[in-house]
């Protein structure tokens, strides 16, 4: 396996990216998600690519204009498309014997994908898409619900509330919360579902059972959708969960 930097263009600006050769036809775009550098959060998506091109799939990672080591105004997750096309771009230039590429984005990440519509890719791995506006990233009732319904089953959690281990101010509020009606979903929301229609590839949605930002986005989404595979122990990066989510992409690259 080789890994290497590549330089490209953007509307003028200069950008970079790291590729991880293998011989595959198929391979893996990473997006990262809002400001991170291309190597990921605890260098996480550098290890993601390792570990899928030693699978035998190229992966591509990059930063987008203003971020890392790419030149440019960092215009934010939701003006990306180009940044995102670019990188396709340069990643079939740079392994040529690329026929298919499936994207993968985490938080901001998969929502600049779903807003861009996958924008060229052929399949689309989806983690934890951010729907939230504003400041508020309160988890929805239903998930207040759902996590009080385990500590009830989790006999630690009840000798602890016994003994006046546990806020009883935050308990109560905690239950205030799981009472209230589910919120409306955010105009982000209806974006992001208008973005992926339009997207004829196969599509997988992770959601970390432990991410705010997945138990939002989950609350405003089809529950029954086919295409959800949900990691209850996980949290957002997925630190408790590596081999649950290699399992994921590659499953997505081999149903393009």
């Amino acid at each position: 396996m080789t890994r290497q930097h590549v330089n490209f263009d953007c509307e003028g600006s200069a950008c970079v990216g790291t590729v991880d050769v293998a011989e595959g036809t198929t391979g893996l775009l990473i997006v990262s998600g809002g400001n991170e550098l291309r190597s990921g959060a605890w260098n996480g998506q550098a290890l993601l690519a390792r570990a899928v091109a030693a699978a035998g799939y190229p992966a591509f990672r990059f930063d987008r204009r203003g971020v890392g080591d790419s030149e440019g105004s960092n215009s934010g997750f939701g003006s990306s498309g180009d940044d995102i096309a670019a990188a396709l771009l340069a990643f079939r230039a740079e392994v040529p014997q690329l026929a298919r590429i499936v994207a993968f984005g985490n938080c901001d990440g998969a929502t600049a994908l779903m807003l861009a519509s996958g924008k060229g890719c052929d399949g689309l791995i989806l983690s934890n898409p951010w729907t939230i506006e504003g400041d508020d990233d309160r988890p929805p009732p239903a998930a207040v619900r759902s996590h009080y319904a385990q500590r009830l089953k989790n006999p630690k959690a009840m000798v602890r509330l016994f003994k006046g281990k546990v806020s009883i101010r935050r308990l109560i509020g905690s239950m205030r919360d799981a009472l209230k009606p589910a919120p409306a979903p955010s105009s982000l929301a209806a974006e992001v579902a208008a973005g992926l229609y339009a997207f004829a590839g196969p599509v997988t949605i992770l959601l970390a059972g432990r991410d705010r930002t997945a138990q939002v986005f989950e609350a405003g989404w089809q529950k029954a959708d086919p295409r959800i595979q949900r990691c209850a122990e996980a949290g957002h990066s997925y630190v408790e969960a590596q081999d649950w989510l290699l399992a994921r992409i590659l499953e997505g690259l081999g149903r393009v």
